[in-house]
């Protein structure tokens, strides 16, 4: 099974027994990645990791299993089968459509937008890129999603800096960001503590389903 992460923290979380993780980064090089990476014995791919939240209901921390992905005028629906078993082992678990984009979306306004537009639950980077690629082999896709980023908050200019295109994090960038704009610190602060509520549900989902990440075949084989 091949698992898809944006960020190194999600790597890590992922990362077990019968599983092959990539860190996207910035997912410009993602497909390619991915067209090299599948073999013939891949049994099923997943995108795994934080998202934006969309839906004005989501709070940081909130799982939501994606039922498809939007992007662009395309809809990829995600393996029912394998996304109901996803359902009955996530608590309180969210179902629905999820928004791929190939840049982070950090502004309140255009997240209201995107929701009003497209329905989607949230936001990221890796679902759409997963989705095609399961498709164009005809294998099963996943996707589990944390909020982290509600939709009514912004990410600050720091946190975007501190992002690398590999998935790691560049304290400096974030240092200078900071110097230079003291005051986005508390929203810097309030970003923290969604990322560790997003992390800890992660934490929880991937320990829940175990090695092959709740995929019937894998679960029974």
């Amino acid at each position: 099974m091949i698992v898809v992460v944006g960020l190194e923290f999600e790597a890590r979380i992922a990362a077990g027994p019968g599983t092959q993780v990539i860190c996207s980064g910035d997912g410009r090089q993602l497909a390619t990645v991915l067209a090299d990476t599948i073999s013939d014995d891949c049994r099923g791919l997943v995108s795994f990791g934080v998202a934006g939240g969309l839906a004005p209901e989501l709070q940081p921390g909130d799982c939501v299993v994606g039922s498809a992905v939007l992007s662009g005028s395309t809809r990829l629906e995600m393996d029912r089968h394998w996304s109901q078993k996803l359902l009955a082992t996530i608590p309180e678990a969210f179902y629905g459509t999820l928004l791929g984009v190939p840049a982070p979306v950090v502004d309140p306004k255009a997240k209201r937008t995107l929701y009003v537009k497209t329905g989607a639950m949230a936001v990221d980077m890796e679902s759409h890129v997963v989705a095609k690629a399961g498709a164009e082999r005809g294998l099963p896709v996943a996707a589990i999603r944390v909020i982290t980023d509600p939709a009514m908050r912004a990410l600050p200019e720091a946190a975007l800096m501190a992002m690398r295109p590999n998935g790691t994090t560049d304290i400096a960038a974030l240092l200078r960001s900071v110097m230079r704009r003291p005051r986005q610190m508390p929203a810097l602060f309030r970003t923290a503590l969604d990322a560790r509520a997003a992390r800890a549900t992660l934490m929880r989902g991937r320990q829940l389903l175990g090695p092959g990440l709740g995929l019937p075949q894998l679960q029974s084989a």
